[in-house]
């Protein structure tokens, strides 16, 4: 099967309603509130998570890179009219005055791509401050979602590259090849290459779910960006692969063994995967192929929403947050990827003793605004 050649065409779904219905305007506004709770005004950035303890909601440290992705959310929110309660250029300054936080390739990507889509202006001063050009000569881990990251920042900065700036397809290229390297022929990733690293043969083969969703996105945006032969292709295989293994309730599960094409760790499923990560590749990639993933999108979507395991509302409008995730609270998932990554087995599909864990990442609403920004307030 090709790109070419996609059964995937229907008419876009509509987010179901009644009392577990989702409103997607609705739901970026929570998300906007959420945001508020998050930002940490001494620093300029957002904190690290928002935890619920006996004393109420406890907002702990800050992240760089969690700021990075939130800022490209609510850049989103606002190419669709709303303003962001947030200064978007004084965060990326502030990320920008000590670059020091940056040390993967995926954290310079992650920026450059922010920069290329909020503030063009500063693009030069990244190539400059982080080395973009040799970037890759100098990282050290490429593992999968690293590499996506920067293929990302790379693409996006091309599909605003004018003749005076600088020229960087051999770096888009290289990273391609790198990252098609962890791909296997059923579509899917392993979290790096096999053959680089002791590491990497004993486990490299078992991708976690961003190991899946943002080479997705990337290669999506590469196929835009620099044409490269075969990137939609490749994004397609493993978008293929992973809606059909979507779970009954609409679960992107967490871990693969990319070698058979095998979930061998369902939990904890994250909110985030439902509501933002998902979303956000799946309709890059039918952006370029002109193809609509909806019915899969908006299924994991109403996970969130009560259609799940515990029958339980993720969202909390009180806190302005959606809970990070469902999981097992003792080492039942490790135990369970452990042994169906050394066997033929399938993991294991008990949802018994489940929780909810009662944190959330500005991050995951960040995904969550650019993956549905575009919908406004309603």
């Amino acid at each position: 099967m090709t790109a070419q050649n996609i059964p995937i065409r229907y008419e876009s779904p509509v987010v179901a309603g009644g009392e577990n219905g989702l409103n997607l305007g609705r739901l970026n506004a929570a998300a906007l509130r959420g945001l508020a709770h998050m930002f940490n005004e001494e620093s300029g950035l957002f904190c690290y998570r928002l935890n619920r303890t006996d004393a109420g909601l406890l907002r702990e440290g800050i992240s760089p890179r969690y700021t990075v992705i939130t800022l490209l959310g609510l850049h989103r929110l606002e190419t669709a009219g709303v303003p962001s309660p947030f200064n978007i250029h004084a965060a990326i300054d502030t990320l920008l005055e000590d670059g020091r936080w940056a040390n993967s390739i995926g954290d310079v990507g992650l920026l450059f791509w922010l920069c290329a889509v909020a503030y063009p202006e500063k693009l030069a001063s990244v190539i400059e401050q982080f080395s973009v050009k040799e970037a890759l000569s100098h990282a050290g881990d490429r593992n999968t979602t690293d590499l996506a990251w920067f293929l990302s920042g790379l693409a996006h900065y091309n599909l605003i590259r004018e003749r005076h700036m600088c020229d960087l397809s051999d770096q888009a290229m290289e990273t391609y090849s790198l990252l098609k390297d962890n791909q296997t022929e059923g579509g899917l990733f392993g979290h790096s290459a096999r053959k680089r690293s002791m590491s990497g043969l004993l486990r490299g083969h078992i991708g976690c779910f961003a190991d899946q969703v943002y080479p997705i996105y990337a290669l999506a945006k590469a196929a835009q960006g620099f044409h490269i032969e075969k990137a939609a292709a490749r994004a397609f295989d493993c978008a293929l692969a992973l809606c059909r293994l979507q779970g009954p309730l609409g679960q992107w599960w967490w871990h693969y063994d990319s070698r058979n094409s095998r979930v061998v760790g369902r939990y904890p499923v994250y909110s985030v995967h439902q509501e933002g990560m998902a979303p956000m590749a799946l309709f890059a990639l039918g952006e370029v192929l002109r193809s609509d993933y909806g019915p899969w999108i908006y299924k994991g979507l109403q996970w969130i929403s009560g259609t799940n395991e515990l029958n339980r509302d993720m969202r909390d409008d009180s806190a302005n947050v959606i809970w990070r995730c469902a999981y097992h609270k003792n080492h039942k998932r490790y135990l369970e990827t452990a042994w169906a990554s050394l066997t033929t087995s399938e993991a294991g599909t008990s949802s018994a003793d489940l929780q909810v864990l009662y944190e959330c990442r500005p991050y995951e609403l960040g995904w969550l605004l650019y993956a549905f920004g575009n919908h406004g307030l309603r």
